[in-house]
């Protein structure tokens, strides 16, 4: 397995720069079980992005004018319930926050009562019954880590939609870390992100490419690298 290695300032770059990525080195598979089963993915073998200042904002990131954008904060908003607490709507298989709620409680309990220097303070998502669902959680795990007070987290995806799932996912991800972090005392960290699924559905191919190039046009338009035409 080839192991990528994604290093980015916020999740605005994370994400663009996990898009490049991905179209340049994953692999094109045909889905024979899961979400849109028998249609195409592109997929990177292991990826890991080390995300150092996941606080900045905006934690959603723009796309070129024409793109369709892969979320908005309102959704991230309306997520955060999905990831934090047990509540399930009506044909919901289940919520990360059923399997979250109580070791988000208990992580904070942990770090304020018994102190900071400690390697339990981990929070899975799933159980053994979760292999049998018709689409199993993606996120399955939620390590943290406080170093030089602050709050680090380290999350695992078994499968993860670049396009879609990654900046909706994340943002709502870091907003659980800044709570935790106020929670208890300490100051923000960084993210670190790890899947072996990270992928591209066929029909974001296009928009992917269209959104890489613009952002790179920008990043060498800042840097003075380009000029914009007369």
């Amino acid at each position: 397995m080839e192991i990528s290695k994604i290093d980015a300032r916020d999740l605005s770059e994370a994400w663009f720069r996990c898009l490049g990525e991905t179209l340049i080195n994953g692999h094109d598979y045909k889905i024979d079980r899961g979400s849109y089963a028998g249609e195409k993915r592109k997929q990177l073998d292991f990826v890991i992005v080390q995300i150092r200042h996941p606080e900045t904002r905006p934690l959603i990131p723009d796309v070129p004018q024409g793109v369709p954008p892969p979320s908005t904060m309102e959704y991230v908003e309306s997520y955060l319930p999905y990831l934090m607490t047990s509540q399930r709507k009506e044909g919901e298989q289940y919520t990360y926050g059923q399997y979250l709620e109580k070791q988000i409680a208990e992580v904070i309990r942990m770090y304020k009562e018994n102190g900071y220097n400690t390697n339990q303070a981990f929070m899975a998502v799933g159980n053994e019954e979760s292999i049998r669902l018709s689409d199993p959680p993606c996120l399955r795990a939620i390590d943290t880590r406080v170093l030089d007070r602050k709050l680090n987290f380290s999350v695992y995806f078994r499968s993860w939609d670049l396009w879609a799932g990654f900046p909706s996912n994340l943002a709502a991800i870091q907003l659980l870390k800044e709570y935790i972090a106020s929670e208890i005392g300490v100051d923000d960290g960084e993210i670190i992100a790890m899947s072996k699924g990270m992928h591209l559905y066929e029909y974001s191919w296009e928009l992917a490419k269209i959104t890489v190039q613009a952002h790179h046009q920008l990043e060498l338009l800042k840097k003075g690298q380009i000029e914009l035409p007369l």
